[in-house]
């Protein structure tokens, strides 16, 4: 149902405070067009959210974001509540962490994104899923999956010519495979780069 004059106010009001790095007058223009992306959703949310395929369509249209795997797991970092639907809520306070996040809001976005099943680790598997979707594999007729397992065995082997392995050099200690979100702070803070280590999950600079 449409919202009162006076309770769009207030939403914008009270998101304007507890969505920090954005003005009132950006708030705003974010509602705005929260309503109208609800208003061509015509999934089964389309009265609280929009669902999975808007926002991606919308992150892709917007920040030129593509990776269907990334795209999921930032769908699932905004949909706070797990109920399958951004709410206008989640889409502006999700926005303010992704444009104009801190380095440490940003970190823990990340974090969060890479953590697929939310233990708080990194682990060998997880690695898998987040890279499989971005290996070219030569030749044509190899198994994609048993190229990115060589991958992440590389990693893990530690062979330190790309920042992704430097990476593992300088924070898996314990040599188990998995990481940490204390380890993942460290390296980023040492490397920034390291941000983005298993795929884009953030808009670039444009």
């Amino acid at each position: 149902a449409a919202m009162s004059r006076k309770g769009v106010k207030l939403l914008v009001d009270s998101l304007t405070r507890s969505a920090k790095h954005f003005t009132k007058s950006e708030v705003e223009c974010l509602v705005n067009l929260f309503d109208t992306l609800v208003a061509r959703s015509s999934s089964q949310f389309a009265g609280a959210g929009f669902d999975r395929t808007m926002f991606r369509d919308t992150l892709h249209s917007a920040f030129g974001m593509t990776d269907d795997v990334v795209l999921d797991r930032v769908f699932s970092t905004f949909d706070r509540r797990n109920k399958g639907c951004i709410t206008v809520v989640e889409w502006v306070e999700g926005l303010a962490v992704l444009l104009r996040g801190t380095l440490e809001e940003k970190m823990k976005y990340c974090f969060a994104v890479y953590d697929l099943n939310g233990d708080g680790y990194i682990s060998r598997e997880e690695m898998f899923q987040m890279l499989k979707n971005s290996l070219l594999i030569q030749p044509a007729d190899e198994e994609p999956d048993e190229g990115v397992k060589d991958l992440v065995d590389l990693v893990l082997k530690k062979m330190a010519s790309t920042y992704l392995f430097v990476f593992f050099l300088l924070q898996d200690y314990d040599h188990d495979g998995k990481l940490s979100f204390a380890d993942f702070e460290k390296a980023v803070r040492e490397e920034k780069l390291l941000l983005e280590v298993f795929g884009p999950c953030l808009p670039d600079i444009k």
